[in-house]
């Protein structure tokens, strides 16, 4: 039930064009073929059924399910539900001049007069009867309903507002699942499987009516303050773009989801650059038995297998409060590490360093070692705020052998130092000893060497690179 193709320049094809940007936008990686495909899509599917473009644009647009709700959103501010719908519904047709805001049959619920305890009472016995019916269309055009009866606020000088929160305020859909569960169950017993089905049904019907109600007042804000203004604030970044210097703790438990695929890659690829390293050992009884075959002269040298094994990693982690959401990430990414190779050896610190490996064992809560390193480990030894030079050359005093020629060692931090000695000597000797090193630097590139930044020093001792992003985090994994 989407209008009709915008008119103007462009028309429909330049619509789709605003579409697809958006989506590029958003974080979601959208080429010219998909492109292409997006607009198949709009000759193969009936315009008139939103949810049948909804699907077949997602189809061709999107690769994970993660980048669904952010696509979800900027499909209703493009493809909104109108006024006069001209679509066919499951179970018959609705007229040409039917109203799609109102109950299932049609009819639209009176909204004007009357007193508004009564009028909220009415639309939560009709959203009661929708939620038991199921019908996801009528849910959402029900939400119009809603959205006028209370979702107004005060006119200002800037426009009308809308607020999701009043519509939900006042039916209260939550409160209606004791009596959805029951019709759910439509007389069978309560208790065991039949009723934790019908109340997890109860629950998502409840979750997409909420959903709907969102939905309809970032439309009409649109509508009133302009689509730009709402896509920057309705649309949250995927969890592989949120910015780790900025991340909440939502975006934190979202990205733990991210750290396990991280980790088996960065230890494939630590792994392969170690078994493309040097042969093993030279077999001389093979070399001198295959010479015989050319009169003695050992044209072709045969070595012993070399045995693989897991590589070592030492960890060394800034974790003072200017990079706080970047040292959750990585100390989660140090946990997971753990599975993939034979020793991880993880050092946090501020002014001073200390081993927190033992706060990894195997089965550990990321959250709960976190917070033991805040509260146990020993990282401040002066005032609390970065000391890279200090911290260095703790670390290579304390634990001289820690880092060795099958070591890969990752530094992780923003490279600021408060105008204090950058230790680069301390440093440069474990870069040396290192099978391999990197660096990896949450702040932008730009940024690197102004004010306190030392980075442009450092990367001239050990490779240096911006992850700023699990996605550049990916990205640093796949050219190693």
């Amino acid at each position: 039930m989407s209008g009709a193709p915008p008119a103007g320049p462009g028309g429909l094809a330049g619509h789709l064009d605003g579409f697809v940007r958006a989506v590029r936008e958003a974080g979601i990686p959208v080429g010219i073929s998909q492109a292409v495909d997006a607009a198949e899509v709009l000759t193969v599917v009936e315009l008139l059924d939103r949810e049948q473009l909804r699907h077949g644009l997602g189809a061709v647009l999107l690769q994970r399910a993660a980048q669904r709700p952010a696509f979800d959103v900027l499909f209703d501010l493009w493809w909104p539900l109108t006024d006069r719908p001209a679509a066919h519904r499951a179970g018959g047709a609705e007229g040409e001049g039917g109203q799609d805001d109102g109950p299932a049959d049609g009819e639209l619920l009176p909204l004007a007069g009357g007193d508004p305890g009564e009028l909220a009472e009415t639309l939560r016995a009709e959203l009661l009867r929708r939620l038991l019916a199921g019908d996801d269309e009528s849910l959402r055009r029900f939400a119009r309903t809603a959205v006028d009866a209370f979702g107004q606020g005060q006119p200002t000088s800037a426009g009308q507002s809308f607020f999701s929160y009043r519509v939900l305020r006042a039916l209260s859909p939550d409160t209606l699942t004791a009596a959805l569960v029951q019709g759910l169950l439509a007389g069978d017993e309560r208790g065991g499987l039949a009723e934790q089905v019908a109340r997890h049904t109860g629950r998502e019907r409840v979750d997409a009516f909420r959903a709907a109600v969102e939905a309809e007042v970032r439309r009409r804000t649109a509508a009133e303050k302009g689509r730009d203004r709402v896509v920057r604030s309705a649309v949250r970044p995927l969890a592989d773009q949120v910015d780790f210097l900025r991340a909440q703790q939502a975006d934190l438990a979202e990205l733990r989801r991210t750290v396990g695929p991280l980790a088996r890659r960065l230890a494939a690829r630590l792994s392969a650059r170690r078994r493309l390293g040097r042969e093993g050992r030279l077999d001389v009884r093979r070399t001198v038995r295959a010479s015989l075959a050319t009169g003695g002269m050992p044209l072709v040298t045969h070595h012993r297998p070399r045995a693989v094994h897991k590589p070592e990693l030492v960890v060394l982690c800034d974790v003072s409060g200017s990079v706080a959401g970047f040292s959750h990430f990585t100390l989660m990414l140090t946990q997971a590490l753990r599975e993939h190779f034979s020793g991880v050896r993880a050092f946090a610190f501020v002014d001073s360093t200390d081993e927190v490996t033992r706060f990894f064992r195997p089965g550990a809560d990321v959250v709960d070692a976190i917070a033991r390193i805040g509260r146990e480990a020993d990282v401040v030894a002066f005032d609390g705020h970065s000391d890279y030079g200090n911290a260095f050359e703790v670390f290579a005093e304390r634990w001289p052998a820690a880092v060795g020629p099958r070591t890969s060692l990752l530094v992780l931090g923003d490279g600021r130092t408060n105008y204090r000695r950058p230790g680069l000597p301390a440093l440069a000797d474990l870069v040396r000893r290192a099978r391999s090193a990197h660096w990896l630097n949450p702040e932008p590139r730009r940024l690197w060497g102004s004010g306190d930044s030392a980075a442009d020093r450092y990367r001239e001792v050990v490779p240096m690179v911006e992850v700023r992003t699990a996605a550049q985090l990916a990205d640093f994994v796949t050219t190693l």
